[in-house]
């Protein structure tokens, strides 16, 4: 078993699909460790904001059948494909780590190289493992965000209603 950490995000109906990725990976992989969700300004486009967070589940799967179980769950909560990548979304749930995996295969990287670009990634994953080391960078995630300076990319705590 290894831990999986999933960035879970949102611009549509936001509160509905929060929820809804966080039931839909409980009822794939049991017990779910989730960061406090953030509001986001878009990132790539003009679009309204999104709630993000990051969540972690222990698994056995290789990394490609878990980011086909993604799809599938966004897939079923109205995910749109195919269009521009930089546009609205009911629920995106992202691959981030998985264990101290390292890995470049076509359209697969981990670690996700977005962990180090985007506040709304790196935030919620120091909140949910500060200690954990970057497997290539070998700094933990509390230190690559007290070192992360990029001051149009906001956010800000969300008390959300669980």
């Amino acid at each position: 078993m290894r831990r999986a950490y999933i960035s879970i995000g949102t611009n549509v109906d936001r509160v509905r699909h929060v929820r809804a990725g966080v039931e839909a990976l409980r009822a794939a992989f049991g017990p779910v460790q989730i960061s406090p969700v953030y509001e986001t300004g878009s990132v790539g486009f003009e679009g309204r904001t999104f709630y993000n967070l990051v969540s972690a589940v222990d698994t056995a799967l290789p990394p490609e059948s878990l980011v086909a179980c993604f799809k599938a769950i966004e897939d079923r909560h109205g995910r749109q494909r195919g269009g521009d990548p930089y546009s609205d979304r009911t629920l995106d749930l992202d691959l981030l780590l998985l264990g101290d995996c390292v890995l470049e295969s076509g359209r697969l990287h981990l670690p996700r190289r977005e962990i180090t670009r985007h506040a709304f990634v790196l935030r919620p994953l120091a909140d949910i493992a500060p200690d954990l080391e970057h497997p290539i960078l070998k700094q933990t995630m509390r230190a690559l965000w007290a070192g992360f300076d990029d001051p149009a990319q906001w956010l800000r705590p969300v008390d959300f209603p669980w």
